[in-house]
């Protein structure tokens, strides 16, 4: 390996360094519903949604309802790219006049890459540019890999709490879960540390 590529691997293995502690501070607050220097402009939109689509997120969920909520709202997403792809030829932001995902010789794809970015698997068996418009790309397969890996990130917390509150009914609530998704998606690795750092009262089965 060259001198440039050591470099290279140096200076990202820093700012990853650099970037861990204050980042993983601000998702334990996202996480535990603390404020965090996000919510004066996130709060009211994030608030807007909740009013029109009639939730409330302060109401917590148990285990099996936390489930069946999050495989509809994956269903939903997946649906949703899927009828982008079939569909994409006779929607809008097509300059190169794409035809629809597997009107030729792409049978099987449109619902392969559907459910693959829905599960953040991200399998590909086409070259983007020559088959998914840009509107496609933008809203279908760029839309997923946000939320397929944020979506992921609400299901290790709400497992993290069903640990952390094995006498209790409910692991919190999906909506709440959904901040982190809007803030950031890098929050894996604190997820752990707030289980294993717990307070006295989450051990003893309280709310934090």
């Amino acid at each position: 390996m060259t001198l440039n590529g050591w470099l290279q691997i140096t200076f990202f293995l820093t700012l990853i360094l650099l970037v861990t502690k204050p980042l993983g501070v601000f998702m334990t607050h996202v996480f535990n519903r603390e404020r965090t220097f996000l919510d004066r402009a996130l709060g009211p939109i994030e608030r807007l949604i909740y009013r029109l689509t009639r939730v409330n997120a302060d109401r917590e969920m148990h285990w099996t309802e936390y489930a069946v909520a999050m495989l509809l709202f994956s269903l939903v997403s997946m649906l949703g790219l899927y009828l982008l792809q079939r569909l994409q030829g006779v929607l809008p932001l097509n300059p190169q006049h794409l035809p629809a995902v597997d009107s030729g010789s792409f049978t099987g794809s449109s619902f392969n890459t559907a459910s693959s970015f829905t599960t953040n698997t991200n399998w590909q068996s086409y070259v983007p540019e020559v088959t998914m418009s840009y509107l496609t790309q933008m809203a279908g397969l760029a839309y997923h890999n946000f939320v397929s890996a944020a979506a992921g990130i609400a299901l290790a917390v709400a497992f993290i709490r069903g640990i952390a509150r094995r006498e209790m009914q409910t692991i919190g609530t999906r909506h709440k879960r959904r901040r982190a998704a809007e803030h950031s998606r890098l929050a894996h690795g604190r997820a752990a540390d707030r289980f294993f750092g717990r307070t006295k009262s989450e051990r003893a089965g309280t709310q934090p």
